[in-house]
């Protein structure tokens, strides 16, 4: 095998050609190039890194946050006879021990630490006296306060430029808006180096959004309706939330695992690792779950609760589809999420100015949430990336009305400011119906001007306006009340100047709207032959992961099975032209799967 990057991408990846930026990023690096690099998750990031570091002489060291993350990499990379390994805090004194003289002998191609590994002392003073090829900083947005992320370990990452300053780095996130790149190539002193800024699109997502009304029956719906047979994760904002849904889908027949911060370790590992071993299996989760996870064949994401941005929401959505099969992606929001994410902001410490951002940034989110556009142009609008309406997308596939607004809104933010901008939403909307109840009399706000001057609409209407107004950015959390609201700039602005206001008519939630899918999805529906081969294929695949003791897809991906159930090769040099088989997985897997493939056609 020689080693040129397009080389090294046909012999051990199985590919023909690269993909976007990704060549033009390992050539930059492979010349000594200082790069940073923003992708969507599944673009093949890690390529940009990996080819370089068996093109150039030494070690690459790659800086990983989670030990989940570095293995994964390292077994995959294991199947393709490409030499790694990790140095972490669940290693004995000897492992560690080996692995450095494995490193000082130059039998390691890529090195995976943790930001606080590497900046130990001894460990520095190890690599002062190692031939290094390069340094890639996975998940770079922990580097930057703004970003969604941030880890006061990646900051001192700063230091590498000047200790180092010969050896080339590479910096690299899914996601980053623009405040957030400039402060990572500031801080990580890529200014001399190149941006290399990725298309955010993932267009086999479809993005869907709805108003959380029965939370667990909507999340069966869509399970039954669109993945009856797939794995996915399910994200629940609490730990207790995460088992109790974990342990009621259980209860349905479906088979889901939970993952929290508060389960022990050894029951945290050994869910993840059905998870990523298993193919029909649910991991319910806090967020502490899934920057590690690489698992290709995720067919879904679903949000019980709204993450506390865009960035986050794009980042953990995009853990579905990486090997761009279809895939779907479902959030369910309500009012309180809004009020509680932004409780948390006012709690936290951050300064004040970094506050503003996070409260910025969640208007954002339910801006999209709210939208009666295009979902996607929603989305990439906020990364400074754009589209055409995409087809793909619950708004576009089912285009919500929209009316003026404008008489409700004024109503609806007069009545905050009469009532003193200290209320929730509930109580406004009594007011605005003319609702007679104690608390309403006590205040003596039966007396005020829009005292029930909201009749014209219902209650579930006029909290309709509400969520709009919020998401607009009108009105917003009062940070001095008991989750009152209070009157934005931009909405006393809207009180003088009474522009027109669209926004989204209220719909009564519909039940069981979508036809059951049919399990795997693929760009076109398999024939029946081509769709009883790809299940055989799947279990051959299952068994030898059994074997191996590896996840499904380290064999090979469902896009590898799917390829393999259509064109139905004969022989192994025929296997060479499928997209994700190379010569090492060729020699290790290639026999098994043609002999299952002729075994299928014999008996048909």
């Amino acid at each position: 095998m020689t080693n040129t990057p397009l080389s090294i991408l046909r012999d051990y990846y199985g590919y023909d050609a690269f993909r976007g930026q990704q060549e033009d990023v390992i050539n930059h690096v492979v010349k000594g190039g200082n790069a940073f690099v923003l992708m969507p998750t599944g673009a093949g990031k890690s390529l940009c890194y990996q080819i370089p570091a068996l093109c150039r002489k030494g070690v690459a060291v790659v800086v990983s946050p989670l030990i989940a993350l570095m293995q994964d990499q390292i077994n995959a990379l294991d199947q393709m006879n490409i030499k790694s390994a990790a140095i972490n805090s669940t290693m004995t004194f000897e492992e560690v021990s080996a692995v450095r003289r494995q490193v000082r002998e130059g039998t390691i191609d890529l090195l995976y630490v943790a930001p606080e590994r590497l900046m130990m002392p001894d460990f520095l003073s190890f690599l002062d006296k190692c031939n290094i090829a390069l340094f890639a900083i996975d998940e770079a947005h922990c580097v930057s306060e703004w970003g969604h992320d941030f880890r006061p370990d990646y900051a001192a990452l700063s230091m590498l430029a000047e200790r180092f300053p010969n050896v080339p780095r590479v910096a690299l996130t899914a996601t980053a808006d623009a405040q957030t790149r400039a402060d990572i190539v500031h801080r990580l002193a890529l200014d001399d180096g190149r941006s290399f800024i990725g298309g955010f699109d993932r267009p086999n997502i479809n993005y869907s959004i709805a108003l959380r009304n029965s939370p667990r029956n909507q999340v069966l719906r869509f399970l039954k309706d669109k993945h009856p047979e797939d794995c996915g994760i399910i994200y629940c904002l609490s730990r207790k939330n995460v088992e109790e849904m974990a342990a009621w889908l259980c209860e349905q027949g479906i088979e889901a695992l939970p993952y929290h911060a508060g389960l022990s370790s050894e029951v945290r590992a050994q869910n993840q690792q059905a998870f990523l071993q298993g193919e029909r299996v649910i991991m319910v989760a806090t967020i502490a779950f899934g920057m590690g996870i690489d698992k290709p064949d995720v067919r879904f994401v679903v949000h019980m609760n709204t993450p506390k941005n865009i960035e986050a929401y794009y980042q953990e959505t995009g853990r579905a589809g990486r090997d761009g099969l279809p895939s779907n992606a479902l959030m369910l929001y309500g009012l309180e999420d809004a009020a509680q994410q932004r409780q948390w902001i006012e709690a936290s410490t951050a300064p004040q100015a970094q506050k503003h951002i996070q409260h910025q940034k969640l208007g954002a989110l339910f801006g999209l949430c709210e939208t009666a556009k295009c979902r996607r142009q929603v989305l990439l609008n906020y990364f400074d990336d754009h589209c055409e309406p995409c087809g793909n997308c619950d708004t576009c596939e089912q285009p919500p009305e929209t009316f003026d607004a404008s008489i409700p809104a004024q109503k609806a933010i007069s009545c905050v400011y009469r009532t003193g901008e200290r209320f929730g939403i509930a109580y406004l909307v009594d007011v605005l119906l003319g609702t007679e109840n104690d608390r309403i009399t006590q205040f003596g706000h039966d007396q005020l001007p829009t005292f029930g001057v909201g009749q014209d609409l219902t209650k579930p209407e006029w909290q309709n306006v509400f969520r709009q107004l919020i998401a607009s950015n009108l009105l917003c959390l009062n940070p001095e009340g008991q989750g009152g609201f209070m009157i934005t700039r931009a909405g006393r602005k809207f009180l003088n100047e009474k522009p027109a206001l669209p926004m989204r008519h209220y719909v009564k939630p519909l039940r069981n709207k979508r036809k059951a899918g049919s399990g795997l999805a693929t760009s076109a529906p398999l024939n029946t032959e081509d769709q009883t081969l790809l299940n055989t294929l799947r279990s051959v695949r299952s068994e030898l992961a059994k074997t191996n003791k590896v996840p499904a897809y380290v064999i090979f991906h469902d896009r590898t099975l799917v390829e393999l159930a259509q064109a139905k090769p004969t022989n192994l040099d025929a296997m060479l032209e499928i997209n994700g088989i190379g010569k090492s997985k060729l020699d290790r897997y290639g026999q098994v799967f043609l002999d299952a493939i002729a075994n299928e056609a014999s008996s048909a």
